[in-house]
């Protein structure tokens, strides 16, 4: 339309031996909030690096205010008004919130810092977007979720005219998800557009005007999002309609205990955590972000180190002093943070599928043997459909959800008795969710016992035998699946809050 603050206009872009977009066209108008969806490696993500100047488009047009204009790097998309909050966060750990919030524009006195200016302008910001952070604080001692508000505060100290947020709800309470949406109805009434990229369906029918989807690096439809039904979304997302979601749960857990935490007590985050968990169940754990569920499993694996209480395994006393230990005792962990903690960025699909179990494909000379390591990666690209060209392919190329299940992968290689997934299906789409809540239903019918971390209600309950609900690092209720419902955990989860 004419009247569009922003078209683009048959946009492509091709990578070696990838066809990431292929003549998409995109048009957003001022105070209008796009969902922009597809499933991963749908080409959402190539299609705002282009419009954030990361990317230079093979083909097509960009047209801003009736202005045709040319982005060739990431500050021409500042200058002409255009932010993005990246769904990994991109802050510097050992600044201050201040200095993160305006590195892109930091105030000075001569040549010198002007601190007392920062300090003013950021507690300004913080405090005009209602979010409860000290801009003196330095950004590695923050929470995840904390660190994510920084990350938006930072690109809303821009005058923007577009705000692009990929998934910016990922790692944050739906207390502050809630605040957020106010400031992005605020900004809509300011007149700033928004492109709002998430797979949590909810979100999208809470906070969007309308719905553009993105399947195979093409257009495959758009509409107004209060007319659009969860069904229609999926359609287009996939190309045909998705049977049930969460897998059906064959056969009943066994009574055996694989898993029983009597106490566990770890200073500032955890107390008195008691559970068991039997062959084959499936023990889902929510609450509030904070409320010490990752903690726990952490402990668990070997991260923390617990001030007090006893694990035992199999029914017997183990001490857990380290992650080999806890590897050793066949117990897996696949960790909240993708990114940083679940992979080697740099590592191809086989080393990282290979990482835990390296001895076990060490020839007689300490040599890796390569044909073993591809061997074994390979059949987990298989087993779990992971859409990889080759098991040699750098793992950080792959989408999220192929990433997850390479993960996942690795885990599954070391043969685990116990497997821990925290927020498994984080910022990935649709279809891999479903394909992850496969692999997780065939290894509990299999008899591996799985612990799952969750803030989507709806996945703790889709999945679950049974939920533990924890708030303030106490168990505050413990359900079983007949038992369990949204109400009962919401009302669990905010225990003194």
């Amino acid at each position: 339309m004419s009247n569009a603050l922003l078209s683009m206009k048959n946009i492509s872009k091709e990578f070696p031996g990838v066809k990431a977009l292929d003549s998409v066209n995109f048009e957003i108008h001022s105070g209008e909030i796009i969902g922009l969806l597809g499933e991963n490696g749908a080409g959402k993500s190539t299609l705002m690096k282009v419009l954030s100047g990361i990317y230079t488009p093979d083909q097509g047009e960009i047209w801003f205010e009736g202005n045709k204009i040319v982005l060739t790097s990431t500050k021409d998309s500042q200058n002409v008004g255009i932010s993005i909050i990246h769904q990994e966060l991109n802050l510097l750990p050992y600044l201050t919130v201040a200095e993160n919030i305006f590195i892109h524009s930091l105030p000075r006195k001569g040549i010198n810092l002007d601190r007392k200016k920062l300090f003013h302008d950021a507690e300004i910001l913080l405090q005009d977007l209602g979010f409860d952070i000290n801009p003196r604080a330095i950004v590695e001692d923050l929470s995840v979720a904390s660190q994510q508000l920084v990350e938006i505060a930072k690109s809303l100290s821009f005058n923007s005219k577009i705000l692009i947020m990929d998934e910016p709800t990922s790692a944050i309470t739906e207390n502050e998800t809630e605040k957020l949406f106010e400031i992005i109805r605020s900004l809509k009434k300011k007149g700033i557009a928004i492109i709002y990229i998430s797979h949590r369906m909810e979100e999208i029918y809470e906070i969007c005007d309308r719905v553009v989807v993105l399947r195979d690096g093409q257009n495959a439809g758009q509409g107004a999002a209060d007319k659009l039904t969860p069904a229609d979304i999926v359609k287009m997302l996939v190309g045909r309609e998705l049977t049930q979601v969460y897998p059906e749960r064959i056969g009943e857990n066994s009574e055996d205990v694989i898993l029983e935490v009597k106490n566990l007590t770890v200073k500032d985050h955890i107390e008195n955590v008691s559970f068991k968990l039997h062959k084959g169940e499936i023990l889902g754990f929510s609450g509030l972000m904070g409320a010490g569920r990752t903690e726990v499993m952490q402990t668990i694996f070997g991260y923390r180190k617990k001030d007090k209480g006893e694990i035992f395994v199999h029914g017997k006393t183990v001490n857990i002093q380290s992650t080999r230990d806890a590897i050793k005792l066949k117990i897996g962990f696949v960790p909240e943070d993708r990114r940083y903690e679940g992979m080697i960025s740099g590592f191809s699909v086989a080393q990282n599928i290979s990482i835990v179990t390296l001895k076990d494909i060490v020839g007689f000379l300490k040599n890796i043997r390569f044909k073993k390591e591809n061997e074994i990666a390979n059949n987990y690209i298989r087993k779990l459909e992971i859409k990889a060209p080759n098991s040699k392919v750098d793992l950080s190329n792959l989408s999220g959800g192929n990433q997850q299940k390479a993960i996942i992968g690795k885990w599954l290689e070391t043969k685990p008795e116990i497997l821990i997934l925290d927020e498994p299906t984080r910022g990935i789409d649709i279809r891999a969710k479903k394909e992850i809540y496969k692999i997780i239903n065939e290894l509990a019918t299999s008899g591996t016992s799985i612990i799952i971390v969750s803030s989507e209600l709806p996945e703790v309950l889709g999945l679950s035998d049974r939920v533990i609900v924890m708030a303030h690092g106490k168990i505050t209720g413990d359900f079983k699946k007949e038992e369990a419902t949204s109400e009962k955990i919401m009302i669990a989860s905010t225990k003194g809050v």
